[in-house]
């Protein structure tokens, strides 16, 4: 069996065995899951290569790049903020942020910016990665932006500008970025090691992801014609470079890499939120209830972020979503769906997501990004928890 680091909770046993074979058989590089139940840790384990390159061996408090799965967390601090009647998500953003109201903006509330109902996907001129980590270039494309739909009547997944987005407001009404409101007002008093923007003192507890490059070109070859027809128009999409969908996929270009010290260390509120998974499942669990005494939402603030908002076919995806304000909410297909589930998944295969009805809240987080493949790393150890809290 491959080494791993950590412990479960009697009954969980077999979660250990998952991972192992995540390890020895399904491609897992590194990696590390965790989990509570009612507010009470029952995983948390870790093991593999935080770096392949050097080596180096992941630790118990190895931190993993999460991509979307940041887009949570983002959101719980405009959540917070509302909550302390500091920011109505119903008002106006140019209440907020008054240059926003350019381009027939005036009008947008900061709810549709969470909900993916703002139609700003795309920015008609893309920015580079190193404007991109300066902040104020983006957020200045996205202030002048006209929507690419008519806001409101219409959801788009908004996979970039959704955190610039939301963090210029989070800016504007806290006075601080959204990186130190998170670290200020959630991970710290929670104890959480959770982090949108990372010091550099930090830096050396990062795994290396491991992914290729992405190929935009190559999807322009792509035949719609060769899938089945619920994928055709997602890949007639793909294989227009001119489509929204890769419009919004290429609003930084050439693409990201968030292995560069300068990503590392930006606030990018989207996608490059950092944490170990026991953080990752903490966070979920002091959403829906207590753990050490303190929550970080109320219940009514929590009822509010994860009630479905929109759902439908996305203009940007093409596929069937259900969104809430901020959270993602799993369709019936997904493997973690329940009636109440809400959460975040990330490019490549990381997962944070909680169960209200169950007292569930997981994190699992990996450097191995895997694209174009059926990857079931989470699956297996989800279905694993689950047989626990069933026992067995």
């Amino acid at each position: 069996m491959p080494e791993i680091g950590g412990t479960t909770a009697p009954g969980y046993e077999a979660v250990r065995d998952a991972f192992a074979a995540n390890l020895r058989d399904h491609g897992e590089i590194g990696g590390a899951v965790a989990a509570y139940v009612d507010g009470r840790e029952v995983v948390d384990l870790w093991g593999g290569s935080a770096d392949p390159d050097t080596g180096r061996a992941w630790r118990h408090d190895t931190l993993q790049v999460v991509y979307s799965v940041t887009k949570a967390f983002t959101a719980a601090c405009a959540h917070l903020l509302a909550q302390r009647g500091t920011l109505d998500l119903d008002a106006p953003v140019a209440r907020y942020w008054p240059e926003f109201a350019a381009a027939g903006k005036e009008h947008i509330p900061v709810r549709w910016l969470l909900t993916h109902q703002a139609g700003l996907s795309a920015i008609d001129s893309p920015v580079t990665p190193d404007e991109a980590v300066r902040w104020e270039p983006v957020v200045s494309a996205l202030a002048a932006q006209r929507p690419e739909w008519e806001p409101g009547t219409a959801h788009g997944y908004h996979g970039l500008t959704y955190g610039w987005l939301v963090g210029e407001v989070i800016r504007r009404v806290s006075g601080v970025g959204p990186g130190v409101f998170l670290r200020r007002e959630i991970a710290v008093p929670h104890d959480l090691d959770l982090w949108i923007g990372l010091p550099e003192a930090q830096r050396e507890r990062v795994s290396r992801i491991v992914a290729a490059a992405p190929d935009f070109d190559s999807l322009t070859l792509i035949d719609p014609a060769d899938h089945p027809e619920p994928l055709r128009d997602m890949m007639a999409a793909y294989a227009d470079p001119d489509s929204l969908t890769m419009r919004t996929m290429k609003v930084v270009t050439p693409p990201l890499d968030h292995n560069r010290p300068e990503e590392l260390a930006a606030e990018m509120p989207s996608t490059n939120g950092a944490c170990t998974a026991r953080a990752l499942a903490g966070f979920y669990a002091a959403l829906i209830g207590e753990v050490g005494g303190r929550r970080i939402l109320s219940a009514d603030t929590l009822a509010d972020a994860t009630a479905e908002r929109v759902s439908g076919v996305d203009r940007v995806l093409k596929v069937p979503v259900r969104i809430a304000t901020g959270f993602g909410l799993p369709t019936p297909d997904t493997f973690w769906y329940t009636p109440a589930a809400f959460g975040f998944p990330g490019l490549g295969g990381s997962l944070g997501f909680a169960d209200p009805a169950t007292g569930l809240a997981f994190g699992y987080v990996t450097n191995h990004v895997r694209e174009g493949v059926v990857d079931r790393r989470a699956e297996s150890l989800l279905a694993a928890v689950r047989d626990g809290m069933a026992g067995g």
